[in-house]
């Protein structure tokens, strides 16, 4: 899992990583998400990206890049977080050159033509209703709004109806001319393909992007003084509910021992927060902790399903075992298991061509910095007791801890009063 960075004359990116799959992925991705918006543009880097995939001028609409893109038997699409949005294809390798084509002919060259955007406003108002119905996902909106507040890294990357209504063509065309230069942009590729072949095509497609200023995002808030309890109350067959505490940004160097920390209490069926939930006290489905971490900030959560009833109970047990790891160390034993698991879920979750693609793309966004699986492997492994006690004393605290909830519930004070570690 070799990876080969280089970097074009006008600052554009290009990453290639052999590997013997059949299949090649060709990822444009760009510096720009939700965390570079104001609040009047939020949900435009979402809106935009859908719009590159309406027509170019070379193809003139979204029915003809669909088409040539099923005659290769290609899957492609696009995504958007808050600091990033790529677009993608993946196909049989013979087509890497085509697919590079098709790709960055609608990442450089789209129209946005006025009549589409008409008809996508309509299918992303869809889309926001669609995650209004689903609590699972709508737990995290409200944890974002909880934690960082009327800020960037506050508000949905979706962004709300009201802005979805009211964006103009001019303002998707100047929020383009400003991010989608070439300093801010990545092209990558995984699979049977050369690095020679990549920089080539990346050099006759790209080499013409402007370099420009890059824009920066406006920067995260991250303060905090005491357990926060946010919940939306909705009738639903199952609460939803995550616990998060302020943690690291994505270039900090205690992420591996975060990474442990995580398996410790929710990876895999004999973590200690899935074998009290749901095997001791059957409270829960699911339950999963893990770390999300963006540029300037970071937030470690826990996130389970629950009975409306039971939800004081499951929030003591999640602050319980949370403080549990500040006093105890960890034994030998379940450390080796634990970083095993972390371990062999990495390796695993890298067997494709398009995991491999997003996983150094992810990177660069965050860090800047590429790091082979190996040399994670290694940073898990060197992970001790003492370092998983510290960091815990570090995050497990009341100036660092929020509770998003969304379900049924009545009786906010009873939980309010468990959610603390004193």
């Amino acid at each position: 899992m070799k990876f080969k960075k280089t970097t074009l004359l006008n600052g554009l990116r290009v990453i290639t990583v052999p590997t013997k799959s059949p299949a090649v992925m060709v990822l444009v991705m760009v510096e720009t998400g939700s965390n570079y918006e104001t609040k009047e543009q939020n949900g435009l880097s979402h809106f935009l990206e859908h719009m590159c995939f309406k027509g170019t001028k070379k193809r003139p609409s979204a029915g003809i890049i669909s088409k040539e893109l099923d005659t290769l038997g290609a899957t492609n699409n696009a995504f958007t977080g808050n600091e990033y949005t790529g677009y993608y294809a993946k196909a049989s390798r013979k087509h890497f050159k085509k697919l590079t084509e098709i790709i960055s002919d609608l990442y450089l060259n789209p129209t946005v033509p006025a009549k589409d955007l008409e008809i996508e406003r309509g299918v992303i108002l869809q889309e926001i209703s669609m995650y209004e119905d689903l609590p699972q996902r709508k737990v995290w909106e409200v944890l974002y709004k909880l934690v960082y507040g009327d800020i960037p890294a506050g508000r949905p990357v979706i962004g709300p109806a009201s802005n979805i209504k009211k964006f103009t063509r001019n303002e998707f065309v100047n929020y383009r001319n400003k991010h989608y230069v070439a300093g801010k942009t990545l092209f990558v590729v995984a699979g049977d393909v050369s690095e020679k072949d990549v920089v080539s095509e990346a050099k006759k497609y790209f080499s013409s992007l402007p370099r420009a200023n890059k824009s920066p995002k406006l920067p995260t808030k991250d303060k905090q003084i005491s357990p926060k309890l946010l919940i939306e109350k909705k009738k639903t067959d199952q609460t939803h509910m995550v616990m998060a505490l302020r943690s690291f940004a994505a270039n900090n160097k205690r992420l591996p021992v975060l990474n442990v920390i995580g398996g410790i209490l929710g990876r895999g069926m004999s973590s200690r927060l899935f074998t009290r939930l749901r095997d001791q006290m059957g409270a829960c489905y699911y339950v999963r902790a893990e770390n999300d971490v963006y540029t300037d900030h970071g937030l470690f959560a826990i996130s389970t399903g629950i009975n409306a009833s039971r939800a004081e109970e499951v929030t003591k047990v999640l602050v319980e075992e949370c403080k549990r790891l500040t006093q105890e160390l960890v034994s030998k034993e379940e450390l080796d298991k634990v970083k095993e698991q972390r371990v062999g879920t990495l390796y695993m979750g890298l067997e494709t061509a398009d995991a491999l693609a997003e996983f150094y793309a992810d990177q660069e966004v965050l860090t800047h910095r590429l790091k082979n699986p190996t040399q994670i492997e290694k940073e898990i492994r060197k992970v001790t007791a003492k370092e998983v006690m510290k960091v815990a004393k570090e995050i497990f605290r009341d100036d660092k801890l929020n509770l998003a909830i969304v379900g049924d519930i009545t009786n906010q004070a009873k939980i309010k009063k468990v959610l603390t570690f004193k």
